[in-house]
C-alpha cells in the first residue's frame, strides 16, 4: 500500500489492517526499527506535532522491488526522495485522498472480518488505483500528435448488496479556483468517462459545494455531458456519518439542477458505470484490486479509443420529486515525461514496469 499509495497515517493504517491503533502503533514501531518504513511527523507552529506518516523505507522498497523482480532503487537517491516527502507541497492534499479511501477501506479490515466470522468476504471497496497509475492508464490517442490524459486523484470499485460503482475522485481542499476545477471537466468530456464510471467531487465544505454547483451550471449552460456528476461535503460531520463516504453524503447534479442538494444518495446508490471484471483476473500486486482490470486488456484499450455513443439515459437513476438537480519524487508535473503514452494506440505493448517511490 506504501508503494503504491505514498504516505498514509498511523489512523489510516490501523482503519485498513488492524484492530487497534495501539496494535498498529506496536506493528509499525517494528517495521520502523527494521527500516521497512520511514516514520516522520509535521511540527505546528503553536506547539504540537501532526500524526505520524508513514512511507516506504529503503529495506522495504528493497523488498518490493525484490517481490517485483526489478531493480531496487540507489539509497542516495531514495534518502533524499524521502526528505522531499516531508516537504512536498501536496502532501497533505494526498493525504486528504488516501484518508477518503482509506474510510472505504475500513468496510473490509480483514482482521474485524475475521473476527465476525465474515474472512474471504469480497465486497466493499474491491478497487482503488492511485493517480499515477490512473495517469498511466487514462489516456485517449486524439490523432495528430495530440492526447487526452486523465489525472483524477484516485479511481475505485465500490460494491453492495450486488449493485458496482465505479468512480473517478477529485479531492478539492479549496485552493485552486471553481474555474480551474471545472476546466478539468473538459477532459472527463474528451474521454469516454461514462464507460468507466461517475465523476465524483469531495469538497471540504458545504459553502464550497453549492458554489461548485452553481459554477457547472453556469459553465455548462444546460449542455448533457454524457457521464454522472456527484458531490459532497467533508465538513459538518458530512463523513462523520457512521458509513463514512460510503453513505448517504452524494448528491447527483444534473444541468436542469439546482445549487442546493435536494436529495443525499449513498455510494452505492449512484448510477452502475463501469466494466464487468471477474474478480482477481488481473495480477495486479496490489492489495484491494480484486475488481481491477488489467491496463494492457486489448477491450479495455479498444474503450477508450473507439467512439462510444451516447448512453440511453445518461443519468440513470431515480429522478426526485423535488427536482434533482524515477525518483524524482511525487513531482506530478513530470509524470507526462516519466510515463509517456505511445503516439499511437497501435503502438501498445507491455513494458517492463519501471520502479518510482
Amino acid at each position: 500500500m506504501l508503494a503504491e499509495h505514498k504516505v498514509l497515517t498511523t489512523n489510516q493504517i490501523a482503519a485498513i489492517e488492524f484492530l487497534s491503533v495501539r496494535r498498529a502503533q506496536d506493528r509499525l514501531r517494528h517495521l520502523r526499527e527494521l527500516g521497512v518504513v520511514f516514520a516522520f511527523r509535521e511540527s505546528y507552529l503553536r506547539g504540537g506535532t501532526s500524526q505520524t506518516r508513514y512511507a516506504l523505507g529503503y529495506l522495504g522498497a528493497r523488498l518490493i522491488a525484490a517481490q517485483r523482480a526489478e531493480k531496487p532503487p540507489a539509497p542516495k537517491a531514495y534518502t533524499e526522495s524521502l526528505e522531499r516527502l516531508a516537504l512536498w507541497p501536496k502532501l497533505e492534499h494526498q493525504l486528504g485522498v488516501n484518508d477518503f479511501f482509506c474510510a472505504l477501506a475500513a468496510h473490509r479490515n480483514p482482521a474485524r472480518l475475521r473476527e465476525t466470522g465474515r474472512e474471504g468476504e469480497v465486497s466493499g471497496l474491491t478497487q482503488w488505483w492511485s493517480e499515477k497509475r490512473c495517469t498511466e492508464f487514462f489516456w485517449k490517442y486524439l490523432g495528430g500528435g495530440r492526447e487526452t490524459r486523465l489525472r483524477p486523484d484516485g479511481y475505485g470499485c465500490w460494491e453492495e448488496s450486488g449493485r458496482v460503482v465505479r468512480f473517478f475522485l477529485e479531492h478539492d481542499t479549496g485552493t485552486e479556483s471553481l474555474a480551474k476545477v471545472t476546466a478539468k471537466l473538459d477532459d472527463y468530456g474528451a474521454f469516454p468517462t461514462d464507460a468507466f464510471g461517475v465523476l465524483l467531487f469531495s469538497v471540504h465544505s458545504a459553502r464550497r459545494e453549492i458554489a461548485l454547483r452553481a459554477a457547472l451550471r453556469r459553465v455548462l449552460a444546460g449542455s448533457d455531458l454524457g457521464f454522472v456528476i456527484a458531490t459532497a461535503a467533508r465538513d459538518r460531520n458530512a463523513f462523520g456519518h457512521a458509513d463514512g463516504p460510503a453513505g448517504p453524503v452524494w448528491g447527483l447534479w444534473t444541468p436542469q439542477g439546482g445549487d442546493n442538494v435536494p436529495r443525499r444518495y449513498r455510494l452505492a446508490e449512484l448510477p452502475q458505470r463501469g466494466p464487468s471484471v471477474e474478480h482477481s483476473v488481473s495480477n495486479t500486486d496490489q492489495p484491494l484490486n480484486e475488481a481491477a482490470f488489467d491496463r494492457m486488456d486489448p477491450e479495455m484499450l479498444r474503450w477508450i479509443n473507439t467512439a462510444q455513443p451516447e448512453p440511453a439515459d445518461p443519468a440513470g437513476y431515480a429522478v426526485d420529486d423535488d427536482d434533482l438537480d524515477d525518483v524524482a519524487l511525487y513531482d506530478d508535473a513530470d509524470d507526462d515525461d516519466v510515463y509517456r503514452a505511445p503516439a499511437r494506440p497501435d503502438a501498445l505493448r507491455p513494458r517492463r514496469t519501471r520502479w518510482a517511490a
